[in-house]
């Protein structure tokens, strides 16, 4: 996939154009709710949280016990899906109904800030893979782009030399990041959102407090520290090996390129192969395109949505990318390597070295 997309691949399309797949959809009935869908699925999560409470007291002091905090990392991901689609307006059918939702899910449940994710994901939807514009191709342990090897921390360049083949592994650590961040951007702001990140702040810190203290009274030291590194690290790897696949490795948009909402959006994502399990596992995003295309379509109708997109962009010869998720991650990892490539020093050649006696 080519790092900066090319001139060709840049070419417009005509705003009546998507407004025609948009009256198509819509008319498709497709950006309907669908309540009954995430009340299952809500239903579900809250049974197996129940179960997982139910296992952790039978269990005891056990190293069994690692189950339970590997499958509380898998639910609380779930649980994230559903924050993020709460904050997308898809699962009711007001806007402070999804934020109600959105906030209790994110915060009381999963232990990450909705406001902070709101911020930043915003921005993504807005211009992704734009250089300067989407903050999730910003530099930061890993770097995205080239130009952000380049400007990597000197401490840093090893790693970004290999960050591809260390990018799974670092992804172990993505939960403590997350929650981490979540308090690290309450901290900060304006005046005017005091209020929401004061009350987001309390509630993250009772609901990460409370765990932790419990987890601490029912276990010895040793299984405690083991039960909240594994499920922060399932947390982490499923919730990085959800998101890496749909943008890494795609069209990177340079800062001063002018494109259209549709071209834009499609040519910067990539679907994931797969039916309703697919979907179950991924929380939707792996129909991204069809994500970022209609950014307030359930999750259940995006499938369908996705049919109508294929055959837009084959009239328009828009290239529509679809891989399988293990193709995906051999193409993010090529991608970040090659990327890594650009933190290495020019100088730094073993035959060099040798002639200088180094």
């Amino acid at each position: 996939m080519p790092t900066v997309a090319p001139p060709a691949a840049l070419r417009p399309v005509s705003t009546s154009s998507y407004t025609e797949l948009s009256r198509t959809v819509r008319e498709a009935g497709l950006l309907h709710r669908a309540p009954g869908y995430y009340a299952v699925t809500l239903g579900v999560l809250a049974l197996a949280l129940g179960g997982i409470a139910t296992g952790f007291v039978l269990l005891g002091d056990s190293w069994l016990q690692l189950l339970m905090a590997g499958a509380l990392g898998l639910v609380l991901t779930q649980l994230a899906f559903v924050a993020h689609e709460a904050a997308h307006r898809q699962v009711l059918d007001s806007g402070p109904h999804n934020d109600r939702l959105g906030r209790f899910l994110a915060n009381a449940l999963v232990g990450i800030s909705y406001s902070w994710w709101m911020s930043k994901h915003s921005r993504h939807h807005a211009n992704p893979n734009r250089v300067g514009k989407d903050p999730d191709i910003e530099n930061d342990t890993v770097a995205f782009t080239p130009d952000g090897a380049r400007a990597q921390h000197r401490w840093l360049r090893p790693l970004t030399r290999v960050q591809g083949w260390a990018f799974f592994p670092l992804l172990t650590l993505e939960g403590l990041n997350l929650h981490a961040t979540s308090i690290r951007s309450l901290l900060r702001g304006t005046a005017a959102d005091r209020p929401t990140r004061l009350r987001e702040l309390a509630t993250i810190g009772v609901r990460l407090g409370v765990y932790v203290a419990v987890v601490v009274w029912a276990l010895p030291p040793g299984l405690t520290a083991a039960f909240l590194g594994t499920q922060l690290a399932v947390f982490g790897i499923y919730m990085g090996a959800s998101f890496a696949p749909n943008h890494k490795g795609m069209a990177i948009i340079p800062a001063d390129s002018r494109l259209d909402f549709f071209s834009k959006q499609v040519l910067t994502s990539r679907n994931i192969r797969g039916g309703p399990l697919m979907s179950a596992l991924m929380g939707g995003l792996n129909h991204q395109i069809e994500h970022h295309l209609f950014p307030s379509m359930p999750r259940p109708h995006l499938r369908r949505a996705r049919a109508l997109v294929r055959a837009h962009c084959a009239d328009l010869g828009v290239p529509y990318t679809e891989t399988s998720l293990v193709r995906s991650y051999a193409i993010v990892v090529r991608y970040l390597n090659r990327v890594g490539l650009s933190a290495r020093d020019p100088f730094d050649c073993p035959a060099y070295h040798r002639l200088r006696g180094v």
